[in-house]
């Protein structure tokens, strides 16, 4: 059973329907699969033992776990926790303008310095916030054309 205090929901504007609870649930690997899986040409693959998605042989999605180097580098910082999702992104100016302009979940880490990547804390993330970040990650490692075609489609479909 779960408790909820109505009067403190309601006084910070949410509301609560008697029969319903609606509870924020955390983004799994799953769901960039299922996200990943709407993408054309894109193949599932692995690399260094994590599930890694590609376009036209270009990585632009993965599972990236810390590697104990990863870990180190942290030193007495707890690192961010739950599955970790690493996306392309265009060229090193749009890495900074994605790590300026979006939610928390969105960080770097020193391995990623120079590469254009970032990565996202799954449990943290607003699903709307992930689709966008896939589909801007496959159209930075997609050939031209296939991105074109994809961006006039979502265009015709009111996206």
């Amino acid at each position: 059973m779960i408790n909820v205090d109505c009067g403190r929901l309601a006084a910070r504007g949410q509301w609560i329907l008697a029969g319903a609870v609606s509870l924020a649930r955390m983004a799994t690997i799953e769901d960039v699969a299922r996200l990943v899986a709407e993408l054309p040409a894109m193949t599932a693959g692995e690399r260094h033992g994590n599930l890694t998605w590609l376009v036209a042989g270009k990585a632009f999605a993965w599972d990236r776990p810390f590697s104990k180097a990863d870990i180190r580098r942290f030193g007495t910082t707890v690192p961010p926790d739950g599955p970790i999702l690493a996306v392309r992104v265009a060229d090193l100016a749009e890495k900074d303008a994605v790590l300026a302009t979006s939610s928390a979940a969105f960080f770097t880490i020193p391995h990623f310095d120079g590469y254009a990547a970032v990565l996202i804390q799954l449990k943290n993330v607003k699903m709307p916030e992930l689709r966008e970040a896939i589909v801007d990650a496959w159209l930075a490692c997609a050939p031209s054309a296939l991105a074109d075609a994809y961006l006039q489609h979502d265009r015709a479909r009111g996206e």
